[in-house]
């Protein structure tokens, strides 16, 4: 008998994991916080934040926290604190969130505590992953025995999971992507040019693999899916919020304009600061970074940001 899974958080994502896994014959429950978003799915057997897709009949709903042997949190980044007292059991943690949480700049697996965690990520937009298009994800954990585990229970036909035992490198890797995606947006939208993008991104990923080993991650981990993989789907796809957001803001839209037209969270926008303030503590240069932290605050407006960046000093690669 295949071992139960809960999905904590009924976002896009979540939900996308909650179909995935029901579909393929799992036993699954997808959490939402509210009652009558709940009661909402359950007539229409499909949620607004990923239209289209119809929920399995086999998929359980539920706004009482659920007890299951695994348990997948979903919950935006900012919300992970909270939710960490009310989960049953004691069995593994997978993490599925991304980025760092404002004034603590702690990354998802630092804030879980003693109970065994994993990071489930790597380069998937949601409506793919529903839709059972092939697609592949790091889980990422020290323990190998408990990885290998939760690998064998996860997988199935059209995910397929590569393990890692560096579950920092992966963590830092989905939370800096979004915060170069939003470069790579502004670039597109303010007609800066395919060249532009190409160099922004492969800076960027240098410089997400110094601080992840400054942080004790491997630089290299940052060249798999969870960092170079999850980058490229970021930067260049137009279902990125991240991106999206750095198109608007490129062809001269407000960030405030741009945050009161969604009902979604965009996650780099938070994790900017953060990881730039993350980073200043391990004494790390992060210049994209620092740019797009700079932009969002309103310091700079885009040709003050790309002439920053294009006016550094020279040196080697």
């Amino acid at each position: 008998m295949s071992e139960s899974i809960a999905v904590i958080g009924a976002g896009a994502w979540g939900t996308a994991l909650a179909v995935l896994f029901a579909r393929a014959g799992k036993d699954v429950t997808l959490w939402a916080r509210s009652p009558e978003r709940v009661a909402e799915m359950e007539r229409s057997r499909e949620n607004p934040r990923l239209k289209g897709v119809a929920l399995p009949e086999a998929l359980r709903l539920t706004h009482e926290m659920p007890d299951a042997d695994i348990l997948l949190l979903a919950v935006p980044m900012q919300h992970l604190r909270g939710i960490l007292p009310a989960l049953p059991g004691a069995g593994p943690l997978v993490l599925c969130c991304k980025g760092l949480e404002t004034g603590t700049l702690l990354l998802p697996p630092e804030l879980v505590g003693g109970r065994p965690a994993a990071m489930l990520t790597g380069p998937n937009f949601a409506h793919e992953v529903a839709a059972g298009l092939p697609a592949a994800a790091v889980l990422a954990m020290p323990e190998a025995e408990t990885r290998a585990h939760l690998i064998a229970a996860l997988k199935t036909d059209t995910l397929r999971l590569y393990g890692s035992a560096d579950i920092m490198g992966a963590a830092l890797g989905g939370a800096a992507k979004n915060v170069i995606a939003i470069a790579s947006g502004v670039v597109i939208g303010a007609g800066l040019g395919e060249n532009a993008r190409a160099a922004l991104i492969t800076r960027g990923l240098a410089e997400i693999a110094r601080l992840a080993a400054a942080l004790g991650g491997k630089a290299e981990t940052v060249s798999g899916l969870s960092g170079l993989g999850d980058l490229l789907l970021t930067c260049t796809g137009m279902s990125s919020r991240n991106f999206s957001l750095g198109l608007a803001l490129g062809q001269g839209r407000s960030l405030a304009d741009i945050l009161a037209s969604r009902s979604s969270v965009t996650e780099g926008v938070a994790t900017a600061p953060a990881l730039l303030a993350r980073a200043r503590a391990a004494a790390v240069e992060m210049p994209i970074t620092e740019a797009v932290t700079r932009l969002l605050a309103g310091e700079m407006n885009v040709p003050q940001t790309m002439a920053a960046l294009m006016s550094r000093a020279l040196k080697d690669e």
